[in-house]
């Protein structure tokens, strides 16, 4: 054979083998994986890639940006376009191999929950349950529509598991955003509780639209906005609890809250 075909037959099987996780199914390679992705993306994602504050819970069987090995080694590998996800090579304090990026890819298929894809609940009765009874749009955004005073939750349906979205829902103090990275807001949004004493002895209560050493931009439950200079305020307090209530089964039945949930996951798969 023609030296020549034989580099290209060797060059068409090292670009076969950069498209296949080269480490399939191999405990010793999730392992290493899950060590360099506590290293790396746990800041983001969480330990046990289950979620943070900006990064969605990488155990789900379906995501936003593609869910097969090779897509989400690119994903890692090259970043994501137009979010907080940066390209795992060449980025500030981020470098890892092509071969460490499949382990991580290794190690978050091990970890992966297979999620229904349609969970129980009614989505059409979940909507007229968030718009409506429930309230949930009077602070939370869908698709363009509702408050604006907590987090957007139209890409919740892919980014956090059903279990993550009840507890936010029955027990929102437990975990608090930090830094959420939403699209239809240019920087990290956080959620905790802000509330100050003006000078005038006005008390506002609400959460940071921005902030820096000398001001600070805060919305107030009826989504007033104040901006207000530091050096003339009486008090400044900000806590990890969320302005949002816990909503206990008398407020929001169970059948009510899988409707919910089935609701938002139902936006993401459109």
């Amino acid at each position: 054979m023609p030296p020549k075909v034989v580099g290209l037959l060797f060059l068409a099987a090292a670009l076969m083998a950069q498209e296949r996780n080269p480490f399939e199914s191999d405990p010793k390679a999730a392992q290493a994986g899950e060590f360099q992705f506590r290293i790396n993306c746990s800041f983001c994602h969480g330990l046990g890639a289950r979620g943070g504050g900006r990064g969605p819970d990488l155990t789900l069987a379906r995501k936003r940006h593609g869910a097969s090995e090779l897509e989400m080694f690119h994903n890692i590998k090259e970043g994501i376009a137009g979010t907080a996800m940066p390209a795992a090579i060449g980025s500030i304090g981020v470098g890892m191999t092509d071969a460490e990026v499949w382990q991580v890819v290794t190690y978050l298929k091990s970890v992966q929950v297979k999620t229904p894809a349609h969970p129980p609940g009614s989505a059409a009765n979940g909507k007229d349950a968030f718009f409506g009874s429930a309230k949930c749009f009077a602070c939370h955004m869908v698709d363009g529509k509702g408050g604006r005073l907590g987090p957007d939750l139209t890409g919740t349906g892919s980014s956090r598991s059903i279990e993550s979205i009840v507890e936010s829902i029955r027990k929102p103090n437990v975990r608090l955003a930090a830094g959420l990275t939403e699209a239809t807001k240019a920087f990290p949004q956080e959620y905790e509780t802000v509330t100050v004493v003006t000078a005038e002895g006005k008390t506002i209560t609400g959460v940071t639209l921005n902030e820096d050493s000398f001001s600070i931009q805060l919305m107030d439950p009826a989504e007033k906005i104040y901006l207000l200079d530091k050096d003339t305020l009486r008090s400044f307090q900000k806590t990890r609890t969320s302005l949002m209530p816990a909503y206990s089964t008398a407020d929001l039945s169970d059948k009510d809250l899988q409707d919910i949930v089935a609701y938002l996951i139902s936006v993401e798969a459109k």
